[in-house]
């Protein structure tokens, strides 16, 4: 459950700040997307990030999998999925200084980063190929 509301911050967040660029600095719609994305940030997303960082390697340690090949290349991507956010949290900051660090443009591609990182460590953890 933890990775799951994780993944839907990364998603999500990306996508407010697409749509922040594109609002009046001072706006009331950019007053708005301060506090969606804050709240995001910092109500579910790093809370969730804790969570499956705490669950994962409690998780791993139990079932004894240090030694798995494909456990190393999971967590390789979870630490990818941990950069991502923290340049999202980054940007919300930035954000919330009334900058615009990149272009909507910039936000719409990295979204997919995310994406292609949850793909990963989904077939990892499903699959175990080595």
């Amino acid at each position: 459950m933890a990775f799951a509301a994780w993944m839907a911050a990364m998603w999500y967040l990306p996508r407010l700040l697409v749509y922040h660029c594109d609002a009046v600095v001072g706006g009331e719609a950019s007053a708005t997307f301060k506090v969606m994305e804050r709240r995001l940030l910092k109500a579910i997303g790093t809370p969730a990030m804790v969570a499956t960082f705490v669950f994962g390697l409690a998780l791993a340690t139990m079932q004894s999998q240090w030694d798995q090949g494909w456990l190393h290349a999971k967590l390789a991507l979870v630490l990818g999925m941990a950069g991502c956010h923290g340049l999202i949290a980054r940007h919300v900051r930035r954000f919330a200084a009334d900058e615009r660090p990149r272009s909507a443009r910039w936000y719409r591609i990295f979204n997919e980063v995310p994406t292609l990182l949850f793909v990963g460590i989904v077939v990892l953890a499903v699959f175990r190929p080595f």
